[in-house]
């Protein structure tokens, strides 16, 4: 079920099968049902069922085992506190912020003061219970039925039902006025996979970004990957990446933002690195001692540049996000490895470097090279008790072989 604009009308529970079987969840019976599978194993699931089925609803047995798999997915998300005590769907568990975003994003706003949001497209509720966490009254809003019902269940059952409004409507129909901030999360993903085109999102980027401007402060959550060419100058645009993953872009709008800067945000730490604005080309050279690795959301928001001058480095290639330098450069956006060998792009070479060396341990990294790092592996027939990285990349155009190991 599509969870933000669906064009079918609510129904009740009782003419929607998804909706009473969520509503028998939320029974005694659904919920003595959901902690009795809490550590249940899916391979035994057959068994469970049949079971379960002896003295319960084959219908409630089939909602619970779902509801149970999708909890355990959004334990890696929620944190198995708050996971096991929510309800999920499909669609929610992945399209969801994990708590640390969302937490980050709430404190931002806290911090500038913001009391009320009107969170349009909440899907299962995720940013709306970091805001009321952060003490912010919420109205949470989604089209679909089930995915608001959701929400509001979801709100109850961690406390927070009487800071989180849900209501199940149209978001292009709701008077943000009375709100301090809007948060807007489009939904990306269609029946046949992710949106990459920001126009076909649901609702589309210009109407989010129109909703963004006439409020006092506004968030927009985006795809990492947006071209900077659909970012509009009034925003100030975030990357956030969580243990090194990038998670997803923000667009901040309003007092307390700064419009058309550029940041990298690295959670759970919270070092943020920003720009005003894009720096020039970085300086091209041969490769040093040293090499750095840029977090993804630095290399999002186009600021490996900021980097190459603050530690006096240069790029490897200038289509190549490695830098590199003659010393050491500690940075929490940027992963280090002092470089031991270079060599052209030579599998045999490689391998009987390794084989002298007794590598037994290969990490494989990759830019701007097609071999796959589990293939390459694979050949190097690994043995030994020493480790070592090696980055497949190119060198002023040249596809090089880089062999180091990490700095510190």
């Amino acid at each position: 079920m599509d969870r933000v604009n669906a064009t079918t009308p609510s129904a009740s529970s009782a003419d929607d099968p998804a909706r009473a079987a969520f509503a028998a969840l939320r029974t005694p019976e659904g919920g003595r049902l959901l902690a009795e599978l809490r550590d249940h194993d899916p391979a035994d699931e057959l068994a469970t069922a049949t079971r379960l089925r002896r003295t319960h609803p084959a219908e409630l047995v089939s909602a619970a085992l779902g509801q149970a798999r999708l909890r355990q997915r959004a334990v890696a998300k929620f944190g198995a506190e708050d996971a096991y005590r929510m309800y999920f769907t499909p669609n929610g568990v992945e399209q969801a912020t994990r708590t640390s975003v969302a937490e980050y994003r709430a404190a931002r706003l806290a911090a500038l003061g913001v009391r009320s949001v009107a969170d349009l497209c909440c899907g299962i509720g995720g940013d709306a219970l970091a805001l009321a966490r952060a003490g912010i009254a919420v109205l949470a809003v989604d089209r679909d039925p089930l995915t608001a019902e959701v929400a509001r269940a979801n709100a109850e059952a961690l406390g927070l039902g009487d800071l989180v409004e849900v209501r199940c409507a149209d978001v292009t129909e709701i008077d943000t006025s009375p709100y301090d901030a809007v948060f807007v999360d489009p939904a990306r993903r269609g029946g046949r996979g992710r949106i990459f085109d920001p126009e076909a999102y649901s609702p589309p980027l210009s109407w989010a970004t129109a909703a963004a401007l006439k409020a006092p402060r506004a968030a927009l959550k985006i795809a990492p990957g947006i071209p900077h060419e659909a970012i509009g100058p009034e925003a100030e645009a975030e990357w956030i990446s969580d243990g090194g993953d990038v998670k997803e872009a923000v667009l901040w709008y309003g007092e307390g933002f700064a419009p058309g800067a550029f940041r990298a945000t690295l959670l759970p730490a919270g070092a943020t690195l920003t720009a005003p604005a894009p720096l020039p080309a970085p300086p091209v050279g041969p490769v040093g001692r040293y090499l750095y690795e840029p977090d993804g959301a630095v290399i999002r928001a186009h600021l490996v540049a900021d980097l190459v001058e603050r530690c006096g480095g240069r790029l490897v290639d200038e289509t190549i996000a490695y830098i590199t330098s003659d010393v050491p450069y500690s940075s929490p956006y940027v992963s280090g490895y002092e470089i031991t060998d270079q060599l052209p792009f030579n599998m045999k070479k490689l391998k009987a470097l390794l084989r002298e060396r007794r590598i037994g341990v290969l990490t494989v990294k990759k830019r701007g090279s097609a071999v796959e790092p589990e293939e390459l592996r694979r050949r190097m027939k690994l043995s030994g008790p020493g480790s070592a990285t090696v980055f497949l990349t190119r060198v002023a155009g040249a596809p090089t072989m880089l062999i180091g190991h990490p700095l510190g």
